[in-house]
């Protein structure tokens, strides 16, 4: 891919921040929309497992990029533009679907739209892989993360005031122009002949018998349940513990300013993982999420609210782009998707955990033991520091 280094990082800034449009629908007013048709939190449940399915299975792209050129244009460039306008597709029909009589299709249109996603996510990573020198690999992730943080910062408020005063359809159209700003870059992509080294190979997959590998996965999954978890309940625990001054009107600036803490993060995270190393970075990302828990479970009263969540913001900013950039070191470049596509598919699956067990803590316990405890989750890591050690030596 021979272009400039700004322009290539700009593309794939681009392809994350479209992620982000997408994400601020779900984290802001989906539940509303769900609602004003008359569905229940069932539905919505059950609407949330489905939709997360193709993040879940994405290594099955992974392998299909990684193996099958398409049209001659390569191995990523195909795959990126397809996901895209089966987004674009989904995003302009869904408003003609009357999801209140209409669930299931509403469902499907849904998952399909998800799974374009999940194609071009992961071919995004698979590009990035490909393309990226290995002293860069903090930096790129510290883009694509703080690139999706900014497409939820600048949605959000958007969506919401739109859903408010002008209409659902122009929430979905809206994110399906969103969608637009990254093709003309991935377009423009010339993809190199792969060496042999890059070659799709099966043996590469034992890789996974890897120690280093295994931990980083491990250490994943416990960030990950921790992020998707907290962040599910976090307005909903402002709305319960300040109704007055929260409310739903309010949630698409709460996930405005989660959101600036995570573009923070993921830069002050790549720049930990690019100078500190391995251990030294899982060791501030561990305790960056622990005091941010504990903040938030603490809060005196609601004029502390928005600076803790930024901080909470932080925190998940640097967790994510310190995993995201030891997964894609990790990678096997025979590989590279489908073993990059499998670590992330660890961390999807932590976040439904996550999102499970918050839901039910939420039944059982205060809002303010339910952060103490998310928080002491990080601790879980700290057994597999080890080794991430270890393999540094």
């Amino acid at each position: 891919m021979v272009r400039s280094k700004s322009r290539n990082y700009f593309m794939f800034g681009a392809l994350y921040f479209t992620q982000g449009t997408i994400l601020a629908y779900f984290l802001s007013i989906n539940a509303l929309y769900f609602i004003e048709n008359g569905l229940s939190g069932t539905d919505l449940g059950i609407f949330g497992i489905i939709a997360m399915i193709p993040f879940v299975i994405k290594v099955l792209y992974g392998m299909l990029s990684d193996r099958v050129p398409l049209f001659g244009m390569g191995h990523r460039k195909p795959y990126i533009l397809i996901g895209l306008f089966i987004q674009i597709a989904c995003l302009i029909a869904v408003p003609f679907i009357n999801l209140s009589s209409n669930f299931w299709l509403f469902v499907s249109a849904a998952f399909l739209l998800q799974m374009g996603m999940a194609l071009y996510d992961t071919c995004t990573d698979g590009l990035a892989l490909d393309t990226i020198p290995k002293e860069e690999e903090g930096t790129i992730q510290a883009i694509m993360v703080g690139g999706r943080a900014l497409g939820l910062v600048l949605t959000a408020p958007l969506v919401g005031l739109l859903a408010e005063y002008v209409g659902w359809h122009w929430v979905f159209w809206v994110l399906a122009l969103s969608t637009l700003i990254p093709i003309p870059f991935v377009l423009g992509i010339q993809e190199k002949e792969r060496t042999v080294e890059q070659e799709f190979k099966w043996e590469a997959f034992k890789a996974f018998n890897n120690r280093y590998v295994i931990a980083i996965a491990l250490i994943g999954f416990v960030f990950f349940t921790v992020y998707a978890g907290v962040n599910a309940v976090v307005n909903l625990s402002l709305e319960m513990r300040f109704p007055l001054q929260f409310n739903k009107a309010v949630a698409g600036l709460v996930s405005s300013v989660l959101g600036l803490g995570i573009i923070l993060g993921g830069i002050f995270g790549g720049r930990v993982m690019d100078t500190l190393g391995k251990k030294k970075a899982i060791w501030a990302a561990l305790l960056t999420s622990l005091t941010a828990n504990a903040a938030f479970a603490i809060i005196p009263n609601p004029g502390w609210v928005w600076p803790v969540v930024f901080i909470l913001g932080l925190s998940f900013g640097v967790q994510q782009t310190i995993i995201f950039a030891m997964s894609m070191n990790a990678s096997d470049s025979r590989i590279a998707a489908s073993m990059y596509s499998i670590l992330m598919a660890v961390t999807n699956v932590a976040q439904g955990f996550g999102m499970f067990l918050t839901g039910s803590l939420s039944d059982t316990v205060s809002f303010r033991l339910l952060f103490i405890i998310m928080g002491l989750v990080n601790l879980l890591a700290i057994p597999f520091i080890h080794t991430i050690k270890q393999a540094e030596k």
